[in-house]
């Protein structure tokens, strides 16, 4: 089941790391909103690991772009069992999906070119990409107007091809794929992947694994790609794969312009990481025999890459340190106390009492709700939401969240801990973790006599973050809207 432990645990000092480093990384990290789950290995053992409640050991997170290493894994596999190669021509795989008259660039552009994200692309065509029925087909509709190899360009829809290619060639989804070749050596369970419409991975985004899934996935890399004495990854794969392919930009201070590799980012003291948006991060460290992950949701990655090593590198030393059982104590207790709460508030008030079973209408808004319900009971609220496509009844906590299953934010149902509070007399905040994701909602109504204003948004975002604000009134009593 997901969850389960592999890697070895380890005191920091046995392994040559500082606890006490070790606790500065964890409360630089916490400082920052929605860390989710932190774990850093050491010469393969785990030194320090946590969760902020409700996260856990056993939940599954997304990866976004993490997912990118996972499909560059799946492609080394392909090419060494001799279905595919690193300088096939995409358009040899992809006839039938292909324009009548490609250009010349598509042409010539490789599955190298695909690995490299130097496709030749002006500009990112994902969104628009995404936004169509057959993503392979979109891609390849779109103007190339560089020379493949030569154009670094950020391109998840070129990631996606590659998990076609992979199921082209091999007659599986690339999740099947990699099953007895990467996740069951690994003692990987559970793992899930969004797919596009017609029925691919998206391979660029929509992995879900736990924490240690990404841990022993980076120490499988670190370790040349032998795991229990056995090669699980082709030889020469990790090399290929990791190593700075192609030049991306020449800023010696950023992590995201050392070069690229095959789906893998280098960084700074000579690491090499897969991440995924907002701080789903898989670095490996090679030269000191480290892999730091986490989870979480977090709009600054740099910034917070950069904690890892003002905080952890000075903590590494070659041999092993004195025993230090103050500074464990107080990382084990930091590291066990990780909560992301709920609103602090009471479960009602007067005005709440008063807003108990009445219709709150809300004037027309882009987000298409028309009225809303909220009653107070014994432990949870219930909400009552009229949008104008269906409606939604909510459980929403108090002291506790309430676990619910959803589709408001995607295709497929996921869990979210719903919860509220009176934060003032006339304030009411509600939250929705979205706990197998980055995302958490935060909505404020504030309520002035009949008069309610609601405003909120997500914690982040690709874009902006907040929503169109709700103005409503409470009607009266007499006039109540069912659902």
């Amino acid at each position: 089941m997901p969850g389960r432990r592999r890697l070895p645990r380890s005191t920091p000092e046995e392994q040559g790391v500082d606890p006490r480093a070790l606790l500065r990384l964890v409360e630089a990290l916490d400082g920052w909103p929605e860390l989710h789950s932190v774990m850093v290995v050491r010469r393969g053992s785990v030194v320090a690991e946590g969760w902020s409640a409700p996260f856990g050991p056993e939940r599954l997170h997304e990866l976004y772009s993490l997912s990118k290493s996972f499909t560059s894994t799946a492609v080394g596999f392909a090419v060494t069992e001799g279905l595919v190669g690193v300088d096939d021509l995409v358009l040899d795989h992809f006839a039938d999906e292909a324009p009548a008259d490609p250009d010349e660039n598509l042409r010539r552009m490789r599955v190298r070119d695909l690995l490299t994200m130097t496709t030749g692309h002006a500009d990112d065509p994902t969104q628009r990409v995404n936004a169509t029925g057959d993503w392979v087909r979109a891609f390849l509709a779109e103007p190339v107007e560089h020379e493949p190899g030569t154009f670094f360009v950020y391109n998840t829809a070129g990631t996606h091809m590659l998990a076609a290619l992979v199921q082209k060639v091999t007659g599986q989804r690339l999740l099947d794929y990699l099953g007895p070749r990467l996740l069951e050596p690994l003692g990987i369970e559970g793992a899930t992947w969004l797919q596009s419409p017609t029925g691919v991975d998206a391979g660029g985004t929509g992995m879900s694994a736990t924490t240690e899934d990404i841990a022993v996935f980076g120490q499988l890399y670190l370790q040349d790609g032998i795991w229990d004495g056995s090669r699980v990854l082709p030889e020469g794969w990790v090399g290929e794969a990791t190593r700075a392919q192609v030049p991306n930009d020449t800023n010696p201070d950023i992590d995201w312009a050392q070069g690229y590799g095959y789906q893998f980012w280098r960084g700074r003291h000579g690491s090499y990481r897969g991440d995924g948006a907002f701080g789903q991060f898989c670095v490996v460290l090679p030269e000191q025999d480290v892999v730091v992950v986490t989870t979480s949701g977090v709009g600054d990655m740099h910034g917070q890459l950069a904690l890892v090593w003002e905080h952890l590198l000075p903590g590494l030393s070659e041999a092993p340190l004195p025993e230090d059982p103050d500074g464990r104590r107080l990382l084990a207790d930091r590291l066990g106390t990780l909560r992301l709460d709920p609103p602090h508030g009471a479960p009602t008030s007067p005005t709440g009492s008063r807003l108990h079973g009445r219709t709150i209408t809300f004037e027309p808004n882009t987000l298409g709700i028309r009225n809303a319900v909220l009653e107070t009971a014994d432990g949870h609220d219930r909400l009552t939401v009229d949008h104008e496509e269906e409606t939604v009844i909510v459980s929403v906590g108090h002291a506790e969240p309430v676990l619910t299953r959803t589709t408001a934010r995607r295709r497929i149902p996921e869990d979210v801990l719903v919860s509220g509070a009176w934060t003032t007399p006339d304030t009411y905040v509600l939250t929705a973790r979205f706990v197998e994701s980055p995302f958490v909602v935060t909505l404020t109504a504030t309520v002035t006599d009949d008069d309610v204003v609601v405003d909120g948004g997500f914690n982040v975002a690709f874009g902006p973050t907040a929503f169109p604000t709700l103005v409503g009134s409470v009607v009266p009593a007499e006039e109540v809207w069912v659902g």
